[in-house]
């Protein structure tokens, strides 16, 4: 099987897909392929934090022109996967001089899979892009032409728990990975002191307590396909769910706007996470620490893409407020301003390419030192 995920995260997940009980794990480019059985892949799309599809492989085959792709598709048998009165969607995605319009390739294929249909049951399955029985994918490489099918439907990051979203929401899966790349165990405090929606801080709990990614999710695209085992279905999710552990410290939440902390709290408590995450409204810059002992803190500030801000005096606050009132803390946050940046006034001790959606962002980490460190280690820019 493959599990695709976004630029950056590949190792994340490879190690994520070994700690489930994948074998053959190979990392590739926004993908890591992998061998398991069904339960594993009914388990893949349940648990993993970091994967966006998971698609089975189903045929792979050497196609030179549109006829002969024809020919190999139509030649498949799709009663394996299809009923007459199913529905199907095909997505292409096309590395090839031969095939250059995915679109044609979908619609070369979709008359394939309906010819063969006709030809053999007098009735074809129909066509339905938004929720289709089966998802299809086609992927041609030069010559080589693999045809997989979508054991997840839509994105991964759909995980069920968000039904409210402020401005520039950030993915789940996005989140889950920038937490992952931050360190973030579930061993500590943790605070997003700019949470918008409650993504980081939901997600946070979720591997704070080892809650299976998608849960909440209402469906996966297997639960329609022929050989689905409910049964099976039904003692991975119970197992998974056995593995969740307690966790003994804070996850706090601040924004500033009324509206922002009542969708996070919506978000919050449909995870059925509410007794874990607490959400207030408050500005960061007028915030202190919350609790001794180390604090972990991963937030998503404004980029200045959609709010109209002024990037000097708002980074450079963010600095003052992390100097002067975080001590003992981890502050991670990701920014596709790169040039705010230097605003901060302290030196951060990673930075680490990845995107948000189409912009490229640095997950940038500053270590706030107690006592006679801080001043050794915090050199101003």
């Amino acid at each position: 099987m493959v599990a695709k995920t976004l630029f950056g995260f590949e190792e994340l997940l490879s190690r994520e897909l070994r700690n489930l009980g994948a074998s053959n794990v190979v990392e590739g480019v926004r993908s890591v392929s992998f061998d398991g059985d069904t339960g594993f892949m009914y388990k893949a799309n349940l648990c993993l934090r970091t994967a966006i599809k998971i698609i089975k492989p189903i045929k792979s085959f050497s196609v030179r022109n549109e006829n002969e792709l024809y020919r190999k598709i139509y030649q498949m048998d799709w009663s394996e996967f299809l009923r007459p009165d199913s529905t199907f969607a095909i997505d292409t995605t096309l590395f090839s001089d031969v095939f250059t319009h995915s679109l044609y390739v979908s619609q070369k294929a979709k008359d394939a899979i309906v010819d063969k249909f006709r030809d053999t049951d007098g009735q074809r399955p129909d066509v339905d892009l938004k929720f289709p029985d089966m998802r299809i994918n086609i992927h041609i490489h030069k010559e080589n032409c693999n045809i997989s099918i979508d054991s997840s439907g839509r994105s991964l990051h759909h995980r069920g728990y968000r039904t409210a979203t402020n401005i520039a929401p950030i993915n789940e899966v996005l989140a889950a990975g920038l937490l992952l790349l931050s360190g973030w165990d579930g061993k500590s405090d943790f605070l997003d002191p700019m949470c918008g929606s409650g993504t980081f801080l939901t997600e946070a709990a979720m591997i704070a307590c080892n809650i299976p990614a998608n849960i909440n999710r209402k469906e996966f695209a297997f639960e329609k396909w022929e050989d689905f085992d409910e049964e099976l279905f039904g003692k991975i999710v119970d197992s998974s769910l056995k593995k969740a552990r307690e966790f003994h410290h804070k996850i706090v939440g601040y924004d500033k706007a009324p509206s922002a902390v009542r969708k996070s709290i919506d978000n919050v408590a449909n995870a059925n996470l509410s007794e874990y995450i607490h959400v207030e409204r408050k500005s960061f810059f007028d915030s202190t620490k919350f609790a001794e002992g180390h604090l972990h803190m991963v937030f998503n500030p404004p980029y200045g893409e959609r709010l109209n801000l002024d990037m000097e005096d708002f980074y450079g606050s963010i600095g003052d407020t992390l100097k002067r009132e975080y001590p003992g803390t981890e502050a991670w946050f990701i920014t596709s301003n790169l040039e705010a940046l230097k605003f901060v006034g302290l030196r951060p001790s990673r930075k680490i390419k990845v995107f948000n959606s189409q912009l490229e962002s640095r997950l940038v980490k500053y270590v706030m030192y107690e006592g006679s460190k801080k001043a050794k280690y915090q050199k101003q820019e």
